[in-house]
This record gives C-alpha cells, sequence and structure tokens, in this order.
C-alpha cells in the first residue's frame, strides 16, 4: 500500500506493506530506478467522434485502406427527438497478459520490458493465431504484406520521447499515454484517482486501456443492435470476407434502445481451409489408431496387411494433406520453417507441428519396417498410437487459446475430437479393409467402430447444444451453428452422425455419408464459432 506525503528522516513518498515499513525515499528516485509502464486512458466524456486519431495512425504508421489499428465506433441511445451518440475508440488494449502472444508461434507478436505487446513483421508467418487470441479484434492482416499487426502505441515515438501520433492531433484531450509508474503522470493519476473500466475484463488479460466514462453499450460489442441491412453512416456493409457479415442475430445485452450507426468491417481470421484440416487431421490419427485398437483387441493379427502397410499409408497421406493444408493456409507459407527454427513454446501451433513431425516419423518407421520384411515392434505400435492420440486432441488446445472465441472454451473438446477421430479411422479402415479382404471378421470390426464412434460424436453433439451455454457470447455462437448461417451444414453433420451409428442395420452407404458428415460439423462448428463480433 502507498502512504502518500509520509515524512521519515525528511523524505517523502514512503512505502508500506502489511503494517510494515518496506522502505522510504523520494517518489521520483523510485520512478527513476523502475522501467515505464505505458498505459493508454480514453476519455470518453472529452471524444467528439472526429476520427482525427484514425488519420493520424494511418499517416504514421502507413497503415492500407480497409484496415485500421484504431478507429472511433458510434452508438445512438435512445429514440428521436431524445437520443443521444456514444462514441468508443477501439484499439489493441496492451494488455499485462496478451493472449496474442502466447499464440504466436514464431514470437512474432512479443511484450517489451516496458510492457508494450509490439509485432515483428518479419517473423510474422500469417497463421491468423493472434487474431483468434485477441479477445478485442484489435490485429487484423496488412493487406499490402500479410503481415499481422495493430497498435503498439507508436513504440518508435515513445522510444525517442516524443507522443503517439494519435495523442498529438487529438484536438481535445481525450487521448493520453503515459507511464503508470510516474505518479506525476496525467495517466497515473486518472487511473488511480477516478473511475476507469477495461473492456471485457473476464477475459483476465489485464487491458492497459482504461476508459473515462465509458459507455457500456459501446464497452460491450452485443450491447447494441445492427442497423437492418447492414446500412452504417457512410458505408455499407453486407457480406465481408469468409461469408461473415456484419452484424450479429442478436439478442443483445442491453434493453435500451441502442443502435450501432459506425463500424468498421469485421472478419474471420480462419476459413475452410481450418475446417478441412480438422477432418484430414482426425482421419490421419484414427487411420493409425483404429487398426491398433483392432490389433490389441485381437481382431489383427501383427502380420495383417491392414496393420503392416494400410495403417501408416493412409494415415501418413492424409498426415501431409493436414500439413499441407496448414501451409496453405499461412499468408507467408515460404516462412512455415519459422515454426520449427525459431519457436515460440507456449503456442499450440508450434506444439501440434512437432507432434505432427513426430507421429509422421513414426509412420515412416512403421513402413519402413513392413517395407523390410519386419513386423512393426509393439514399442513402435504403442509410441505411434500415443502421438496419435496426441494429434487428435491437440487442435483443441489450439482453440483453447482462442480465448476470443467463448464457444472454443470446452473443457470437453479434447475428448470430442478424439471421438472425432475414431469416426474418420472407423471409416477409412473399413474401406481399407473391404478392400484388401472383403466382407470378412475385419471389416465388420472396423465397421462397428465406425458405429460406436459415430454414436458417441451424435451424443457429444447433442450434449453441447442442450446444455446451456457458459456465456451470451458462446450462446450467440451456438445459435449461428443450430439454427443461423451454418444451420445447414450442422443438421447435415449431426444427420450424418446418426447415419453413422446405424451403420450395422444400413450397411456399407453409412460409411461415406459418416465421412462427409463429418467434415459438414467441423466447418459449421469452426465458422460459427467466430461469428461473434468482438469490438
Amino acid at each position: 500500500m502507498v502512504v502518500p506525503k509520509v515524512r521519515n528522516r525528511g523524505r517523502t513518498g514512503c512505502l508500506f506493506a502489511d503494517g510494515r515499513r518496506v522502505y522510504c525515499q523520494d517518489m521520483e528516485t523510485v520512478h527513476r530506478n523502475s522501467r515505464p509502464a505505458w498505459a493508454k486512458v480514453v476519455d470518453q466524456t472529452r471524444c467528439i467522434g472526429c476520427h482525427a486519431c484514425t488519420t493520424a495512425c494511418k499517416s504514421e504508421n502507413e497503415v492500407p485502406l480497409s484496415v485500421t489499428r484504431t478507429y472511433v465506433k458510434y452508438v445512438d441511445t435512445g429514440i428521436f427527438p431524445e437520443a443521444r451518440r456514444s462514441f468508443q475508440v477501439t484499439r489493441c488494449n496492451q494488455c499485462e497478459a496478451p493472449p496474442c502472444v502466447d499464440a504466436c508461434p514464431t514470437s512474432a507478436m512479443f511484450k517489451r520490458a516496458d510492457g508494450i505487446v509490439d509485432f515483428d513483421k518479419s517473423a510474422c508467418i500469417g497463421c491468423k493465431a493472434c487474431i483468434a487470441a485477441c479477445p478485442y479484434d484489435a490485429i487484423f492482416i496488412n493487406p499490402s504484406d500479410g503481415a499481422a499487426e495493430k497498435c503498439n502505441f507508436c513504440a518508435h515515438r515513445l522510444d525517442v520521447g516524443l507522443e503517439p501520433a494519435c495523442v498529438v492531433v487529438c484536438p481535445t484531450e481525450a487521448l493520453l499515454v503515459g507511464d503508470m509508474n510516474d505518479p506525476s503522470s496525467k495517466v497515473a493519476g486518472i487511473i488511480n484517482r477516478d473511475p476507469v473500466t477495461v473492456r471485457r475484463p473476464e477475459k483476465e488479460t489485464k487491458p492497459k486501456l482504461y476508459y473515462k466514462g465509458g459507455d457500456q453499450v459501446t464497452l460491450d460489442p452485443l450491447a447494441a443492435r445492427r442497423p437492418d441491412g447492414g446500412l452504417f453512416m457512410w458505408s455499407e456493409q453486407g457480406e465481408v470476407e469468409h461469408g461473415v457479415p456484419s452484424g450479429h442475430p442478436g439478442p443483445w445485452n442491453s434493453s435500451a434502445a441502442a443502435v450501432l450507426s459506425y463500424d468498421i468491417p469485421h472478419t474471420a481470421p480462419w476459413d475452410f481451409r481450418v475446417s478441412l484440416y480438422t477432418w484430414t487431421k482426425s482421419i490421419a490419427a484414427g487411420a493409425y489408431l483404429v487398426p491398433l485398437l483392432l490389433l490389441l483387441t485381437g481382431v489383427l493379427t501383427i502380420t495383417h496387411p491392414l496393420w503392416t502397410f494400410a495403417a501408416p499409408i493412409v494415415a501418413g497421406v492424409f498426415l501431409a494433406l493436414t500439413g499441407a493444408i496448414l501451409i496453405w493456409d499461412l499468408e507467408h507459407p515460404e516462412r512455415f520453417h519459422l515454426i520449427f527454427r525459431r519457436p515460440q513454446w507456449r503456442s499450440w501451433l508450434v506444439r501440434g507441428g512437432f507432434i505432427i513431425g513426430g507421429y509422421g516419423a513414426g509412420l515412416a518407421a512403421h513402413f519402413g519396417a513392413a517395407v523390410n520384411g519386419v513386423s512393426p515392434p509393439t514399442w513402435l505400435g504403442w509410441l505411434g498410437g500415443g502421438l496419435a492420440v496426441l494429434t487428435a486432441v491437440y487442435t483443441a488446445f489450439l482453440f483453447g487459446q482462442a480465448k476470443a472465441r467463448d464457444m472454443w472454451q470446452n473443457p470437453l473438446l479434447p475428448a470430442h475430437f478424439l471421438v472425432q477421430a475414431g469416426v474418420a479411422g472407423g471409416a477409412v479402415t473399413a474401406i481399407a479393409a473391404l478392400v484388401i479382404e472383403g466382407s470378412g471378421t475385419v471389416t465388420a470390426a472396423a465397421l462397428t467402430v465406425f458405429a460406436v464412434a459415430s454414436a458417441a460424436h451424435a451424443l457429444m453433439i447433442a450434449g453441447e447444444v442442450l446444455m446451456p451455454p457458459p456465456t451470451a457470447h458462446a450462446r450467440l455462437a451456438e445459435r449461428e451453428m443450430t439454427h443461423g448461417r451454418f444451420r445447414g451444414w450442422f443438421r447435415l453433420g449431426l444427420a450424418g452422425a446418426l447415419v453413422g451409428a446405424a451403420a450395422p442395420w444400413l450397411g456399407w452407404v453409412a460409411v461415406p455419408v459418416g465421412l462427409a458428415a463429418l467434415l459438414a460439423y467441423e466447418h459449421a462448428y469452426v465458422q460459427a464459432g467466430q461469428s461473434v463480433p468482438l469490438a
């Protein structure tokens, strides 16, 4: 606890903790010996919505058209003639615990010693994991160079003693940047004295962008309804990239007569390629796990061609396809090697890359032993099985790092991905067994695994849909999946899972239907999870 203006041997600014004196020295000395902790205060009682900050930012940082590091959102509250307009200056929140830094696989997003979250374009591979992780929709891909960027407090100006461009041009001094460790700074004074708020504190990112006089209808992205037809002030927004419209269908968190009158388009960072990658990865993992299960239960022998050749070949082909899709999804595919050359180990994209690499090596060893006429050793099967499980489930943790998306914060997601690997693996194993031996014991067993996994998949879908979502964000995303724009994909996925569960009675027609339906469900889940606005 800081006790100001306490005298001790002629000095002021004594510091105490738990009632005991820790040290006592001049506060200027304390500040001089500490690193700055930059923070920004946006005084919304002063903001007039002139967009000078947006224009200055674009000029200073050479931000191209169609993207912005900072912009001003307008919300109109009330009914004419008794109406008012609220503004919100929207940008990076410079979090104390930035999820974008944890998610970035190459440390292209990093936190400086002074607390500023900055970026290194030369290290960015364009994976868009940082965009998915940011709860404030503050990061974008620069269309000019394909790298992620955002507001960085004009760090290049702060480093030479200048204020950020937006602060300099603001005509009403609504924007302030200062050192929270300096008690004489205006920012520290406002934060320590006045009522201020931050956006989405439940995400536990500890933002250092503070709003004074902020209006809830602007701070909460779900509080104000979107205008009909996407007709905003000065702009018309219909469908934007990835098929995501500019608004959400509601309901809204506020009962006030609030309508969003100006905003910028918001796009989903991950498109159909991520949906496709989750599907091929399920096949790659399941194509080894299901034969391993049949081997352990005595249905397969260690010399059966389904185990010695088909399992590593099918799994290897789809694993290679998974890697190709992941690289295809990058804005800078030529830099994919940076995941391995300069890994940032907190990122599940990095961990997943090494898991896939290890699994591929295990499959190659299995196939090499079979080609040389040697039965793959038991330990290799166990190793490959363990890596296959990790390959199946690691995406759940990757989605979990996307703190922006509440629907993906599901503790049962790893188990569900493992079940989906059982569905995919049962399907391709049944097809491979049919080709190798026709309708026999192994084929029937693989079909049974496919049916059981499909039933479990359908039950988990039903459980996730029937359970009340934990947040309004998750509820809206789920509604988009089940009754909104992605309802066709979702219903196809659920119906196909039920068809797969009936495979013992329906026969072989259930296998391709169940496999295609799994892809449809993956697409609905991935895209609906990104459909709710964040800013």
